[in-house]
Parts: C-alpha cells; structure tokens; sequence
C-alpha cells in the first residue's frame, strides 16, 4: 500500500487527505479528500469541515451533505 505525507497532510493508497484551510484563531479547519474519481481537477473532491466545537459538515461541488430524517 502506497503510504506519503506531504506538506498538509498524506496520501494512503488512493486517498490524498490535505488540510485545505485553517483558522487558529477561531478553531476551525477544511480538511480535503481526493481519490482518482473525486479529486480537484475534476472539481469533485469531498471537503469535510469541522468547527471548534466539534460540529462536522461535509460537502462536495453538489453542495453540503444533509443527515437523512
């Protein structure tokens, strides 16, 4: 398996998981989650966004993702 860190993060296998954005400051940060098949040339990688609080959102180039009811 095909193991690398890089500057914001790592690559493992098929997933490149790099820290987009951050905010010291307000305690938040956008994580990223690129695969061949969703990646940012494509402009399809999952971003997953959490707040100091611990709240999660993730989105995609579709918009955020809703907990089903």
């Amino acid at each position: 398996m095909h193991y690398k860190e890089t500057p914001f993060g790592f690559e493992y296998g098929d997933v490149k998981i790099s820290r987009f954005f951050s905010d010291d400051k307000k305690g938040w940060v956008t994580i990223g989650l690129e695969t061949s098949k969703h990646n940012r040339d494509k402009n399809t990688e999952i971003q997953i966004y959490v707040t100091k609080t611990g709240k999660i959102r993730i989105h995609d180039r579709r918009g955020e993702w809703k907990k089903p009811l």
